[in-house]
């Protein structure tokens, strides 16, 4: 029996690579790179700005905070400029040339101000291409493998993740703490992922016949439908409770981890994250999205909740591992339900608008966090993430169970 099952499962794993488009493998990889690339540098850069150049923590949170806020904005351009233009591919082409074009500027920095136009422009980049490949995926694929080809793409965004600190860490290790050469390195596989993404990926054919004049005028914004705003709605909700990792990692010292330790939990996490992405996107296009969508939040939820109450160093690798598997179950889910409520010919525009309002909460969540952190305990911090997300199912719920009496009685 157990044998049929397991003959069963890769026989439906196999199909199902088969029936993934190239497009989506080729940006699952440009995505390895571009990640594995930045991961080097993003790993070690608060230690550089510190300690080699001599930058307080006001200055480090400043440049994250400026360089994560201007990606926000320039998704939601991107995005509709590639439904305009009915040219996605030229757009990602630029967004992934011009972050991999500002790594050199980390190696050369020699004050806080070079290492914020680096980021910057790092950032800018990443406004840019994020929508019109998102779209491309969304493009290439229907319904049927939709789930699958976003948790792919996911997942081995995410090996990168965890596989450039690893380099890093290694690099730095061998070579006496050279950050620079840390940063030279790093631009090499960020060469290599634009050029995979100029020679592998084609131009989808079916949006050049359906060009948008203007993505963004009331009309155009009007015909996403209800069903997509309220995913916004739910979207930005939910990141209003979702503060930046930095606490997750303070509390994993609280509880007893190792400062030496502390950057492997970010590993656990992501091991997590690509485990699960694939495996949970192909079984939302066997038995539906929603359900999942909500699971993936829940898990939040409780995850945030074990934070909040955390008190052994076992518990903490846990808790970590229960929010790599949120992500997973979430992150491309909520990207295959959009591309699967709006029109096609305005997918970028849709990417870019939800991505502006995750980018838009990120900020006051982050500040919410720190003042609960500070005024009240660390426990209010993550108590909050864990409210948020649960009123985000609520909403959630709420709607689609609406939505589905006026179905029915139509």
């Amino acid at each position: 029996m157990e044998a049929h099952l397991v003959k069963v499962i890769a026989t439906v794993t196999r199909k199902t690579f088969q029936t993934i488009p190239r497009n989506v493998w080729v940006l699952g990889f440009v995505s390895l790179l571009t990640d594995i690339s930045s991961e080097m540098i993003h790993s070690v850069l608060p230690l550089f700005l510190v300690s080699a150049l001599g930058a307080d923590l006001l200055t480090v949170g400043w440049i994250e905070g400026i360089a994560e806020s201007t990606a926000s904005v320039f998704k939601v351009f991107s995005g509709a400029l590639s439904d305009y233009l009915g040219q996605r591919k030229r757009l990602a082409v630029a967004g992934y040339g011009l972050s991999t074009l500002v790594k050199p500027l980390f190696a050369l920095a020699t004050s806080p101000g070079w290492v914020l136009m680096a980021r910057f422009g790092d950032r800018v980049g990443k406004g840019i291409r994020v929508a019109p490949r998102d779209a491309i995926v969304a493009d290439v694929t229907d319904s049927a493998n939709r789930g699958a080809a976003y948790g792919l793409r996911q997942s081995l965004d995410t090996i990168g993740a965890f596989t450039g600190p690893l380099i890093a860490f290694m690099l730095m290790s061998f070579s006496g703490q050279n950050f620079r050469l840390v940063f030279w390195l790093a631009v090499l596989p960020g060469i290599l992922a634009v050029a995979l993404l100029a020679i592998g990926v084609r131009e989808p054919s079916n949006i050049n016949s359906q060009r948008q004049n203007n993505p963004l005028q009331w009309s155009a914004l009007q015909s996403l439908g209800k069903s997509y705003w309220v995913l916004v709605a739910v979207a930005l909700l939910f990141n209003l409770g979702n503060s930046s990792d930095a606490f997750l990692l303070l509390q994993a010292q609280q509880a007893g981890i190792s400062a030496s330790l502390v950057p492997l939990t970010l590993v656990v996490m992501n091991v997590a994250y690509s485990l699960s992405a694939y495996p949970v996107g192909l079984l939302s296009d066997r038995i539906g999205r929603l359900g999942l969508l909500v699971g993936g939040f829940c898990v939040y939820a409780l995850a945030y909740l074990g934070f909040a109450f955390v008190d052994a160093p076992w518990q903490v690798w846990g808790l970590f591992g229960l929010y790599g598997l949120h992500q997973g179950m979430s992150q491309g889910i909520l990207l295959a339900l959009v591309a699967d409520r709006v029109p096609s010919h305005l997918r970028g525009t849709a990417f870019g608008l939800i991505n502006l309002a995750i980018g838009v909460a990120l900020l006051p969540a982050s500040l919410l966090g720190g003042i609960l952190w500070q005024t009240i305990s660390p426990k209010a911090t993550f108590i909050a993430g864990s409210v948020f997300a649960a009123s985000a199912i609520v909403l959630l719920l709420v709607f689609e169970g609406g939505r589905r009496k006026s179905v029915g009685r139509e």
